[in-house]
């Protein structure tokens, strides 16, 4: 039943109550703001019972599912509210308890004259509240944020209503109002996407005036001609696919203004450049793709694009959102947030969060991050992991998002190898703070090669860097490249991490040294990754190096040994290598990748309850697992019925880790990679039977580390929250289950059977 004014006048007076002791200016949220609140959860409160909270849920009323949907609409609009009372809390001249009681009093007498009237007409008005009183509150609220009056709140009581119940779209549509007024805005029809090799629309639509667009420019030209071949190559595979044009906002929320751009300063002085190389290869990623792209650097662009109203964000964003992806970072996330409200929560199953290191679902979920100590300075958006995408392969729970190194023809690699000055390396650090401490083993370096470096540097030599090195300065791409041709070794300090320049260097024929880092590198106990949304633990300077490339393009040591130093610089002198460059990191690798994620990543599709209702599988110890011939690992059964899945369920293989492993590591060991997608078809109590596994008890709850088996206790722990559902993370108290697939040579992100 939804509740009477009257009902909801003895709600608000006791939610003033309990607000009353916070000196809260509860006055401002107004009476329509709370009838939106109670009348959208369609009476699901109780005001009857003394002991209720008007905000308390009836547990008999709802499921689990509802109430958690309840709670997090409540959630919603209380951040409105809060919102809003915190701009209003400086208009008031009186004091918080005369306003409270000043409205707790109105309210019991607008509620009985609005029951008479039978709500608002076309010519009703709120006289019956005191006139002064009705004014203060309804001026102070409309005018609180000029978007309202850009949605037609002039000021008259109608117009509130009308915007509460057509804008703001908790209250019931008002029955006088023409509800057919209003055209649906409907999307354009989709057309078929074709890839493209010119890419003179994409260098106009980039802009100028920051030096990190001229530089992300300059990259897109230059790699034009590699990216117009793949394209060609790839449209060949896909010659029988039909791919819609996806309408896709890139906002760029680092390089805006409002962000502080620190960047641009820094492109010519030696900053990093790692996030600029992935944003150029993004944006020509999705061009070539034939996508209908709009770049926004601004917030004055992205208001733009968005249709987001005037103000600070109060109002909601109303018709459809006009793309179909949003590929941002953390800065533009938290504009977006801003700017766009409530909105964002509608629209956020569009957003791609472009994260050079990672967010694990542990820290992305709010609520468990705040009652767990995973709350950092980023995470906490409550986004599918899968949302998230890194620049390197770093963990299965975001996607691999990557960039692209340049390829060589045949031509060059031969002339790289033949011109190759086996004495000579170029060390991997631009900043001349990077040089400090590292004379040691920049002495051993030294008596067996001719040592050069790109640092930068104002008025003279940086004298952290030792007379004995040649200096370039920093150098354009195209001179640094031809550095890297002649060099034979290319040698990191241990920091920067994971950046592009390791994977450039080994394209151009040179080998990676780089340092082991014993204790590995996390937030624990390092600066750089304190308060970054993830655990994990770095185990050298470049992990992707280490272990997906190797030896002998890439060899990890202690650089603090002495010994094993100098003899490993001995053995680099007797090595010959070739050019290397994974295809992933190729220019067809990355379109292939990005066209996949398109086609198959939907997280607005809601996804079909698992297992169904009814399957006829359950009745069996194993479940939909069977084990094939001449194999360890179990797989999905022919037999278990077809469910919608990307990747598909013919590439997953189900096993448990041991004690204190991740679901990472074990599928890695396997020679497999942990798949997300999948926990939902493993989170079932016939998993654990079908690993052999014997559940004396059965437990479902929110843990980050669920599916798993707890074997001192022979306990089976089920995941509540699929938004928990993760790889990462391990524990000496469990054996997780870990659904694992295989993966494409070269593409790690893409099973055999996921193009």
């Amino acid at each position: 039943m939804i509740p009477t004014c009257s009902d909801l006048s003895i709600m608000v007076r006791r939610c003033l109550l309990t607000f009353k002791p916070f000196r809260i200016f509860v006055a401002g949220i107004g009476f329509f703001s709370l009838c939106f609140l109670m009348t959208s959860l369609g009476g699901q409160f109780s005001a009857k019972r003394p002991a209720d909270s008007p905000f308390t849920v009836r547990a008999e009323v709802l499921s689990g599912h509802e109430s958690r949907g309840v709670l997090r609409k409540i959630s919603d609009m209380l951040e409105v509210i809060m919102k809003r009372m915190d701009a209003l809390s400086k208009l008031g001249n009186t004091t918080d308890t005369h306003r409270l009681e000043e409205l707790s009093s109105a309210l019991d007498r607008y509620g009985a004259s609005y029951a008479m009237e039978g709500g608002c007409s076309p010519n009703y008005s709120l006289q019956v509240m005191p006139q002064e009183e009705t004014a203060n509150w309804m001026r102070a609220r409309w005018t609180s944020d000029p978007c309202y009056a850009f949605y037609g709140v002039d000021g008259s009581d109608c117009s509130f209503l009308v915007y509460l119940s057509e804008v703001e779209w908790f209250c019931p549509p008002l029955a006088w109002r023409n509800q057919t007024a209003t055209p649906t805005l409907q999307p354009p029809p989709k057309i078929q996407a074709v890839l493209r090799s010119d890419v003179g629309a994409l260098l106009e639509q980039v802009g100028a005036g920051k030096e990190s667009l001229s530089f992300m420019k300059r990259r897109i030209r230059r790699m034009a001609a590699q990216w117009a071949a793949a394209a060609r190559r790839l449209d060949d595979k896909l010659r029988h696919h039909r791919r819609e044009q996806q309408r896709v906002l890139v906002h760029v929320g680092f390089l805006t203004e409002e962000s502080g751009d620190v960047f641009s300063p820094k492109v010519l002085k030696g900053g990093p450049l790692g996030e600029m190389v992935q944003w150029a290869d993004i944006l020509t990623a999705l061009h070539v793709l034939g996508h209908d792209l709009k770049i926004s650097v601004s917030l004055k662009e992205l208001h733009g694009f968005l249709g987001v109203p005037p103000g600070r964000g109060n109002c909601p964003l109303t018709g459809p959102l006009p793309f179909d992806l949003i590929y941002t970072d953390y800065h533009g996330l938290q504009q977006m947030k801003h700017h766009m409200g409530l909105s964002l929560r509608k629209h956020k199953c569009h957003i791609r969060v472009i994260d050079t290191f990672g967010t694990e679902p542990a820290y992305n979920h709010e609520e468990y991050a705040t009652l767990h100590g995973y709350r950092t300075n980023w995470g906490y958006w409550n986004l599918r992991g899968q949302q998230f995408m890194t620049m390197f392969p770093h963990t299965p729970d975001n996607s691999f998002m990557g960039f692209v190194a340049e390829e060589l023809n045949e031509t060059e690699r031969r002339n790289i190898q033949r011109n190759k000055v086996h004495n000579m390396a170029v060390v991997y650090g631009k900043d001349a703070s990077m040089w400090k401490g590292k004379e040691k083993f920049l002495a051993i370096l030294h008596r067996y090669m001719e040592i050069h470096g790109t640092v930068y540097y104002e008025t003279q030599r940086p004298p952290e860097v030792p007379t004995f090195v040649k200096n370039h300065g920093l150098l354009p791409q195209q001179e640094l490249q031809q550095l890297l041709r002649q060099a034979k070794l290319f040698i990191g300090f241990g920091f920067p991490y994971e950046g592009p320049a390791p994977l450039e260097a080994i394209a151009n024929g040179c080998i990676f040294l780089q340092p082991k880092f014993n204790p590995s590198h996390s937030s624990l106990n390092h600066d750089f990754f304190r308060g970054k949304p993830t655990s994990r633990k770095v185990s050298s300077q470049h992990p992707y190096a280490e272990q997906y490339i190797g030896r002998p393009h890439v060899i990890t040591i202690d650089f603090n040994n002495s010994e094993e130093f100098d003899a490993t610089v001995r053995e680099i002198m007797r090595m010959n290598v070739k050019p290397f460059l994974p295809y992933e990191y190729t220019c067809e690798g990355m379109l292939e990748r990005v066209h996949a994620y398109i086609q198959n990543q939907d997280f607005c599709r809601p996804e079909a309850p698992f297992p169904p209702v009814n399957s006829s599988w359950l009745a069996g110890a194993s479940g939909p697992f069977v084990l094939p011939p001449n194999s360890s690992l179990l797989t999905w059964g022919a037999n278990a019925g077809a469910h919608a899945a990307w990747p598909p369920l013919s590439a997953l293989r189900l096993l448990a880790s041991p004690e204190g492993q991740s679901c990472v590591r074990a599928c890695r060991t396997a020679g497999l990679v942990c798949e997300p997608a999948f926990y939902r078809f493993i989170n079932i109590r016939e998993a654990f039977s079908a690993l052999d596994l014997q559940c004396d008890g059965l437990e479902s709850e929110m843990n980050h580390l669920f599916p798993a088996f707890s074997a001192e206790h022979a306990e089976c722990g089920l995941q509540r929250d699929p938004l928990l559902f993760s790889c990462a993370g391990s524990s000496g108290r469990y054996r997780r289950l870990c659904p694992c697939r295989d993966y494409r040579v070269g593409q790690v992100a893409l099973c055999r059977d996921c193009l």
